[in-house]
């Protein structure tokens, strides 16, 4: 069973890179930077940590635009006086400082609040090609090289299994403790099925009266038999009447049957 690895702010690890803007679209650009600043390209990504890299943008006076947003886009700043709102277009913010138009469009990708702006501090932006960071660059990619050649020293990782929680004993007698006599039944060997009764043998001819002969029970008997000795032990065991009854029942006149007159409806 694998386990999720949860990176910690202490097991961070940041690199340099260098994203070369010269004739790419900005949102391009942007949007790439913003992928490194937040570490989403690493498989440790946390969305609540600042697990990104250091990024810097070079020859971002050579960005362009597609279709007409360079007439549209404008840039607004206040001083939070009365009529203090200032608006530049992006020709005029581009020819005076392009790397703050990477800046905003970097910014707008980022997380609103205090990590979006710790993330935006590692951003660097130059208009030329040239950038003071060449030692950092080096020392990160060296770095990586020692980290991959001590993966593979090491070798894959063990995983590691969370042992299985046990379960609660019940607080009852077991059944041998209770009865001593089931210990005994549950060593004892199944009993034994009994035996089948032996086939039998019919005649040679194969006759249909021959072959019921011998199949029928000794203990059947024929149903009109049997039907007169139920009679027979009917008669023996109810008592005659007496003269006076008979009489009696003989001279007792019938009581006609009261028949009801269906009513009409």
């Amino acid at each position: 069973m694998n386990t999720t690895v949860r990176l910690k702010a202490s097991e961070i690890t940041k690199e340099w890179r260098v994203i070369d803007a010269a004739g790419r679209p900005l949102g391009r650009v942007a949007s790439e930077a913003a992928v490194f600043l937040r570490g989403k390209h690493k498989p440790t990504f946390e969305p609540h940590l600042d697990g990104g890299d250091f990024v810097i943008v070079v020859n971002a006076a050579q960005v362009r635009l597609t279709g007409r947003k360079a007439s549209q886009i404008e840039y607004h700043t206040h001083s939070g006086y009365p009529g203090g709102l200032k608006t530049r277009t992006f020709a005029e913010q581009f020819a005076r400082f392009p790397e703050r138009v990477v800046e905003q469009a970097v910014w707008g990708m980022l997380p609103d609040g205090p990590l979006g702006r710790a993330m935006l501090r590692h951003l660097k932006v130059y208009r030329g090609p040239n950038h003071p960071h060449q030692s950092q660059v080096v020392g990160s990619e060296r770095a990586r090289a020692a980290r991959q050649a001590a993966a593979e020293a090491a070798g894959p990782a063990p995983l590691k299994v969370r042992p299985l929680r046990a379960l609660p004993k019940p607080d009852v007698p077991s059944v041998v403790e209770e009865y001593p006599a089931a210990e005994a039944a549950i060593a004892a060997p199944p009993p034994r099925p009994d035996r089948l009764p032996e086939p039998v043998a019919l005649p040679a001819d194969e006759s249909s009266a021959s072959a019921d002969a011998l199949l029928a029970p000794e203990t059947v008997e024929e149903a009109p038999e049997r039907k007169a000795r139920a009679r027979r032990t009917k008669t023996e065991v109810a008592p005659e009447p007496s003269a006076e009854a008979a009489a009696a029942a003989s001279t007792e006149p019938k009581k006609p049957r009261r028949r009801t007159a269906k009513t009409e409806e």
